[in-house]
């Protein structure tokens, strides 16, 4: 082998390396460049519009602030003012409410259908739910869903709001019975509506459960005590 043959092997040798390292290196190289901005990525049509993840909401005790006609208050002795939010009213039911006079208010209206809601439940002494209710254990959680706080029994919500007479009975307006030969009150209910002399309310009787009864009914004209206002 000559000289000049032997340099040609060598030199060949050489290309088909240098070419192997090339092909391995561009074997390796990605296929696309990495997008460093978001018109390079608009461009590749690679670009998605980012998806803003809402801050889970605080649990909070603050009740919802709701427009009402009229602010509601209780008025103890001692006065106490009622909360200015009203957690408790729900519109759900606005197709049944009709404000009829300014005499009445939003707040009334859903005070009566909260409490008619419970009509046909049994009485139960001691009872503040749909398992059964007693007389006040109706007025007591029906007030205490719109924040207003009322005592307990019959007789010492008898001693709070104002009293006033029965010709002048509104919508809303706690009334007040002693029976059973009792010597002092034991007996509540809530006015649900006044048509001249007949005052109709919403209570829970012994023997029928919640029910609307009228004062004209003898029984009721009998043991009727006195009615109190504890809304303005």
């Amino acid at each position: 082998m000559d000289f000049f043959t032997f340099v040609k092997i060598l030199f060949l040798k050489k290309l088909v390396y240098i070419s192997f390292v090339l092909l391995l290196f561009t074997s390796c190289k990605p296929t696309s460049a990495i997008i460093t901005s978001k018109d390079e990525a608009l461009k590749k049509g690679v670009y998605v519009q980012p998806v803003a993840v809402a801050e889970k909401e605080e649990k909070t005790s603050t009740p919802k602030k709701v427009n009402t006609n009229h602010t509601a208050a209780v008025k103890p002795k001692k006065q106490v003012s009622t909360p200015k939010n009203i957690p408790g009213i729900n519109d759900s039911n606005d197709n049944d409410i009709i404000v009829e006079n300014e005499d009445s208010s939003y707040l009334v209206e859903q005070l009566i259908n909260t409490a008619s809601d419970n009509l046909g439940t049994r009485y139960k002494s001691g009872g503040t739910s749909k398992e059964g209710f007693d007389c006040s254990g109706l007025m007591f959680s029906t007030f205490k869903k719109f924040a207003i706080t009322l005592p307990r029994s019959s007789h010492e919500m008898a001693e709070i709001g104002t009293k006033t007479t029965l010709s002048n009975a509104k919508k809303g307006d706690l009334i007040f019975f002693i029976n059973r030969g009792q010597r002092r009150i034991n007996h509540v209910g809530m006015v649900v509506e006044v048509n001249g002399d007949d005052v109709k309310f919403i209570h829970s009787s012994t023997q029928s459960g919640v029910v609307i009864s009228s004062i004209k009914e003898p029984y009721y004209q009998r043991t009727f005590v006195q009615i109190n206002r504890v809304l303005d």
